[in-house]
């Protein structure tokens, strides 16, 4: 078995990491372009952990212009094996009330201006994303929120939208009338990236506010989204420590595969493939190039 790496993707109001051990924030480049700031290596009780503010800090890059391939394969030349997603987002469910956490397991991706594959033209890939989020991640996620005593829920559905605006009233409802319960702009295509990459992926979706159908919250406020997002980082840095400490030192194998997805997903033969394309690939599929 490999050792663990644990991976944290800070959204909106996640900046930083209090506390780590032997930290130090270094670039890692990438040839899919410039990732949205620096990685920081650092530890907690001996686990290798890496975080990557997703906007970069000081909140530069909005969602449509994050470079998530660059993101993803960074982190993955980091050597991370399980990653966590901590998203702000807004809740479509009365029950899901600001400051509400939510471990998903599935999303809706309706954005549209994004690259979406690290494969393509003279290398094709296909990924099953059926099941887009790790059980064993989202375990330990969840007896850590209880651990800490922080409200939860695990299963439900994240509509991804492409932003950088909020959802009309009619979208809001629409997207109620399909059973989804939060709604935000990042995790898409970072979850179905990190499929294509072999690392396991998990979302704690963080409520900061009712999106515009509910009757009483009918405009999305910033400043009242800032106060609850405030509120949620201190309980998302308390969340990913206590992670980290129960954290396994030796990362399982996990049981739907995400971290052999590329296994049966190549389809272009051997002699076909490009090679400029497979020298970019090296860190995202050189397991299975190598082989």
């Amino acid at each position: 078995m490999a050792a663990s790496v644990l991976g944290i993707v800070g959204g909106s109001g996640f900046y930083n990491l209090p506390g780590m051990e032997n930290a130090r924030w270094e670039r890692v480049d990438s040839p899919f372009g410039k990732p949205s700031d620096e990685i920081l290596f650092a530890e907690i009780e001996g686990l290798p952990l890496r975080f990557l503010p997703r906007h970069g800090r000081g909140h530069k890059v909005p969602p449509s212009a994050i470079n998530y391939r660059a993101n993803i394969d960074a982190l993955k030349r980091a050597g991370v094996t399980d990653l966590v997603s901590v998203s702000a987002c807004g809740s479509l469910k009365e029950e899901y009330a600001p400051g509400h956490f939510v471990l998903v397991d599935q999303f809706i991706d309706r954005t549209f201006a994004r690259e979406k594959s690290f494969f393509g033209a003279g290398l094709v890939a296909h990924v099953s994303v059926a099941d887009p989020v790790s059980p064993l991640l989202v375990d330990a996620l969840e007896a850590a929120a209880k651990a800490e005593g922080i409200a939860h829920s695990r299963g439900g559905t994240y509509l991804v939208m492409e932003g950088p605006q909020f959802s009309t009233r009619a979208e809001s409802n629409l997207y109620r009338s399909w059973g989804c319960d939060v709604i935000g702009m990042t995790n898409m295509p970072e979850a179905k990236l990190a499929r294509e990459a072999e690392i396991c992926y998990a979302t704690v979706a963080m409520v900061t506010d009712y999106d515009c159908w509910h009757d009483d919250h009918a405009a999305v406020d910033v400043a009242s989204i800032i106060a609850v997002m405030i509120a949620n980082t201190e309980k998302a840095q308390r969340l990913v420590t206590r992670l980290a400490k129960d954290f396994p030192r030796e990362h399982p194998a996990c049981p739907i595969g995400s971290d052999r997805a590329l296994d049966v997903a190549l389809i272009t033969a051997p002699e076909a493939r490009d090679e400029a394309l497979l020298a970019r690939l090296d860190a995202v599929a050189g397991r299975v190039l190598k082989a």
